[in-house]
């Protein structure tokens, strides 16, 4: 028979990888689209607009619903919360996979809903199970979002080359890993110690605090490069006269800069009082980026790598800040729930702004000027969103 401090450390083990299960699979579902976003729009007669829209509708979803997961989650418990999330998540994409139209819709919004459950709780849940570990916990997270991400994005093609049922196959497959996250999760449960606390004070929303703000603004800036870049950094490749494989691999370059810095920031953070050197030391790197590739674009793979460094801290570091820059998991889950609405609403509308200004100018002069401008603003943002305060509600 088990003693008690075996049991326990099941226990520990059993949430652990129930979190991290659930950290790979917030990502996997949207980013296994876009390599396959062409072969879907053949397949069913979409527009270029209607297949955009399709990686765009995610995103807008996160912002609708972000700010109803901290209510929900205060009537329910954040655990069953999680638990509902996942099986809203393998609803949402095996209708997306159906052989009916309407049903990817259908089924976009509501994986994009259930992601968007995740994305506020797990920084509340890691204030709440992690509190002495948050920068460390946060690294390994978006790590792990970033590589099942990356690693959904690769074998999309192929998947749908060599399963029966072609680009639906593909898509549908990421429902078994978040079955396994479902099973892995299910006993958190039944843990006594989980149930939700009755509410004795109605919680004041984050949405009058400045701190807040600043938090939200870190997010939203952050969001936006981020994606802005994911969607047209190949783009901006091609212009300089490279190849669309040689794009495809700095965009790859990119990507996996901002898994590293996942793994490095956490170990730099432990070192500081507070985050204001790394949020500005993240922008500047990013403005640089953004400003090389203006004035000496055909140093690509160069400024890939410093764009993907200063992005990757500047995205980890909005994560962090909904559990450093909170006081409790309660706040924490608010505090989430305002700067990803924010934020992912500035991410559905940064990258389609953005490729708007280059129809208008011809070129990517003026959108890449614009970033480096959005970049000196974030080096403000960040000397506020990075000092040592926090928000209660």
């Amino acid at each position: 028979m088990r003693t008690a401090k075996e049991r326990q450390l099941g226990r520990r083990v059993l949430l652990v990888v129930g979190f991290l299960l659930i950290a790979a699979n917030m990502r996997a579902a949207l980013t296994s689209v876009g390599p396959l976003l062409e072969t879907i729009r053949r397949d069913i007669g979409l527009t270029a607009s209607e297949a955009g829209f399709i990686g765009t509708l995610p995103l807008l979803t996160f912002s609708a619903v972000s700010p109803q997961v901290p209510r929900l989650a205060r009537r329910f418990g954040i655990d069953l919360m999680l638990w509902l999330a996942l099986v809203a998540l393998i609803a949402g994409i095996v209708l997306r996979s159906l052989p009916v139209v309407g049903l990817l819709w259908a089924g976009t919004v509501l994986l994009g809903a259930a992601i968007a459950v995740a994305n506020v709780l797990l920084p509340s849940m890691i204030k709440r199970d992690f509190p002495d570990h948050i920068s460390a916990v946060t690294g390994v997270y978006t790590a792990v979002i970033g590589v099942i991400a990356s690693t959904a994005a690769g074998v999309a093609v192929p998947l749908a080359g060599v399963l029966p049922g072609g680009w639906r196959a593909s898509l549908g497959c990421w429902a078994g890993l978040a079955l396994v996250a479902l099973a892995v999760w299910t006993p958190q449960l039944r843990r006594p110690d989980r149930t939700p606390e009755p509410e004795t004070v109605k919680p004041r929303a984050p949405w009058r605090s400045p701190l807040a703000w600043e938090v939200s603004a870190f997010m939203a800036l952050s969001a936006c490069g981020f994606y802005t870049m994911l969607a047209w950094f190949p783009s901006i490749v091609v212009s300089t006269g490279a190849g669309e494989e040689y794009a495809g691999w700095m965009l790859f370059v990119y990507q996996i800069a901002g898994v590293v810095m996942s793994g490095v920031v956490p170990l730099v953070l432990t070192r500081m009082r507070d985050q204001r050197p790394v949020a500005t030391g993240g922008a500047l790197l990013a403005m640089l980026g953004y400003l090389g590739l203006l004035v000496a674009p055909g140093l690509s793979l160069l400024w890939a790598t410093v764009v993907g460094v200063g992005a990757g801290t500047l995205f980890f570091l909005a994560l962090a800040f909904f559990s450093l820059r909170a006081a409790d998991p309660r706040s924490s889950a608010s505090l989430a729930g305002m700067g990803q609405s924010i934020g992912y609403l500035f991410a559905a509308v940064g990258p389609v702004a953005i490729g708007a200004l280059h129809d208008a100018t011809g070129g990517w002069r003026a959108p890449l000027a614009v970033l480096a401008g959005l970049a000196a603003v974030h080096t403000v943002v960040g000397l506020r969103a990075g000092r040592d305060a926090h928000v209660r509600v």
